[in-house]
This record gives structure tokens, C-alpha cells and sequence, in this order.
């Protein structure tokens, strides 16, 4: 893990890299890409969620009392923005079984890059959670944006977002826009290419998670 600003952090686990790098291949099959990015978002999973608040409360072991710590309630959520985001949440989900779940749907436009919002889904009272957005590309931020932006109007405060991969330009353009969110990232690639691509990038995570 590595700290880019106070506001940014970089993944570099080993068992991330190692499967992000399968993921980049062009011969990895759709099956194998969408374990793949389960597995990364059970890894992203765990950098994301440190900072989650905890309480402490009496138990008994076997062999004595104790005062352990369990996860404030009520537990985060997690928010998916549609469909690619729906790899990470999965694995998020892994270790977060007891989180709220959201759904944000978004397309971007081919010609001018920015999204288009055809559908929202989010849990009430997200002014009293902890809240992950997921997305495994953080490419021109158009989609991330907005997406915090959809998130913050229905009350949230405390905001992560989590993607596989980003580009240096929508680092800066997320921030530009959201300098209060935590972004974890698995990678920081090179830059984006004319159509908004990230390069060496990995393609469309959402074809390739599904095979389209």
C-alpha cells in the first residue's frame, strides 16, 4: 500500500498485481477475467474498509472475558455503479455480507465522454454509514463524479470510492470535484487515449466481465 496524497491510495499487494496483470491480458477468457476481479475487490475490499469505525464490547472466550471490537452500526454501504462496478461488489460483499447494497446505473456517451444516468437505487439513511462507491475504472471520472455526487444528495458524508484501475487525468478531474472523498486504487496507469480509454488499461471491464 502506498500513499499518493493524503487523499489517494495506491494497492501494491502482490496478490493484487499479480491479478490485475491477468486481467490486462487480451487471451484471459471472460470467466476467468470476472474471478479475477471478484478476488481484486476482496483485496481492495480490505484497504478500503480500515478507517471503518468500531466500538468495543464485553465478550466470553473460552477462557475469559475480553472487551473486543466490532463495526459500528449499522455497517456500511456499498454502492455499484452499473454494470462493471457489479465485479467488485461481489467481492466486496465477501466481507462485508452485512452491508447495505446500492445500485447507481450509468452509460457514458461515446461523443462527449460524459455519463448518462438511467438509474438509481440507494439505501435510506446513508447520512448514518460509511459508504463504498465501486467502479473498476476510473478513466475520464465522468461516472465517478456524478456517481459521489448522487451519493452525497441523498445524505452521505464519510465516502470511499474503489477502483481497480485510474488514469492521472481522472485522479485530477475526481478530485477537482470531490477533494473530501478516499480513492483506492489498484493501479495508476499511464494516461487515457482519445476516446477516453485507459492506457495500458485492461479494455472495457464490462464487456470483458460479461463476455459482450
Amino acid at each position: 500500500m502506498s500513499k499518493i496524497s493524503n487523499n489517494v491510495t495506491l494497492v501494491k499487494h502482490p496478490l493484487l498485481q499479480h491479478k490485475l496483470s491477468l486481467m490486462r491480458d487480451v487471451n484471459t477468457q471472460s470467466v476467468i477475467f470476472r474471478a479475477l476481479m471478484y478476488e481484486a475487490g476482496m483485496i481492495l475490499g480490505v484497504e478500503a474498509t480500515k478507517h471503518l469505525p468500531t466500538i468495543s464490547k464485553k465478550i466470553s472466550t473460552p477462557l475469559e472475558e475480553m472487551n473486543a471490537e466490532f463495526l459500528k452500526q449499522p455497517e456500511p454501504a456499498v454502492v455499484s455503479i452499473l454494470r462493471a462496478g457489479n465485479g467488485l461488489l461481489e467481492g466486496l460483499l465477501r466481507i462485508l455480507p452485512q452491508a447495505a447494497v446500492g445500485f447507481l446505473g450509468m452509460t457514458r456517451d461515446h461523443d462527449t465522454l460524459k455519463p448518462i444516468d438511467y438509474y438509481q437505487n440507494l439505501p435510506e439513511k446513508l447520512s448514518d454509514r460509511s459508504v463504498i462507491i465501486v467502479d473498476p475504472m476510473l478513466a475520464t471520472a465522468g461516472s465517478g463524479i456524478e456517481a459521489t455526487r448522487l451519493v452525497k444528495m441523498a445524505g452521505a458524508t464519510s465516502i470511499t470510492f474503489v477502483c481497480l484501475l485510474s488514469a492521472p487525468e481522472g485522479i485530477q478531474a475526481f478530485y477537482k470535484a470531490h477533494p473530501d472523498v478516499i480513492l483506492v486504487t489498484g493501479s495508476i496507469d499511464r494516461e487515457l487515449n482519445e476516446k477516453g480509454y485507459i492506457l495500458p488499461g485492461l479494455g472495457d471491464a464490462g464487456d470483458r466481465i460479461y463476455g459482450t
